[in-house]
C-alpha cells in the first residue's frame, strides 16, 4: 500500500490535464451530447445517411467535456475555469 505518501502526477498525467483540460459549459455539454445523439440518429433512421456519423464529434467533445478545438484557441465557456484564471 501507499501509506501517507501523496501521489504525484506523472508527466503523463499532467500533459493530457492540460490537453483535456474541461473547457466547456456544462449546459453546452448537454447540447453537444444531444446533437450528437441526434446526429448519429440519422444514421439509422430517416435520411440514413452516412453523415450522422459526425454527431460523434460533438457526442465525445460533450462526453468528455473537452473541446481541442477551444485548447487550441485558449477558449473556454466553463465558469470554473474562468474563475480560476481571474482569481
Amino acid at each position: 500500500m501507499h501509506g501517507d505518501r501523496a501521489v504525484q502526477p506523472t508527466e503523463r498525467t499532467v500533459m493530457l490535464s492540460r490537453l483535456l483540460a474541461v473547457n466547456e459549459h456544462p449546459l453546452e455539454r448537454v447540447l453537444r451530447v444531444a446533437l450528437g445523439l441526434g446526429l448519429l440518429a440519422i444514421v439509422f433512421v430517416g435520411p440514413k445517411t452516412a453523415w450522422g456519423w459526425l454527431g460523434l464529434v460533438p457526442l465525445a467533445t460533450g462526453l468528455i467535456g473537452s473541446c481541442p478545438l477551444y485548447t487550441l484557441f485558449g477558449l473556454s465557456t466553463c465558469p470554473l475555469a474562468a474563475k480560476r484564471s481571474s482569481g
